[in-house]
């Protein structure tokens, strides 16, 4: 390669959508169920990502409704302050969404590297 030639990478994206286009899962629903999981709270969930609760409560309505399915099992308030869980569906899909953008990401990587070595 030549001394000025940058590197270069190839980068993607990926989304669910339903058959209106609207977005069902994708790697920002990602982050916020994975982050909920962690914390075992929306409102804690919302503080890491720097979002509104409101703003994270409703994507998490949006893909309960596109999907119907629930994804959270909600604990309100009372004496132990509350806490959200997934529920084993919400839990699944996260795994599988993870599992499908590593996989991608690896194959763009490969095809990138195939289809463009040597050419820019």
């Amino acid at each position: 390669m030549p001394e000025n030639k940058k590197t270069l990478f190839i980068r993607s994206k990926i989304w669910i959508e339903d058959d209106s286009g609207r977005i069902v899962f994708g790697l920002g629903r990602y982050k916020i169920f994975e982050s909920i999981q962690n914390s075992g709270s929306i409102q804690a969930a919302a503080k890491e990502l720097k979002m509104s609760y409101r703003a994270v409560w409703g994507r998490i309505k949006a893909t309960e409704e596109r999907l119907g399915e629930q994804m959270l099992i909600r604990n309100v308030g009372g004496a132990s302050g509350g806490g959200s869980k997934l529920t084993p569906f919400a839990k699944s899909l996260v795994e599988q969404f993870q599992l499908l953008h590593k996989n991608i990401l690896a194959q763009s990587d490969d095809l990138f590297e195939e289809k463009f070595r040597d050419k820019i």
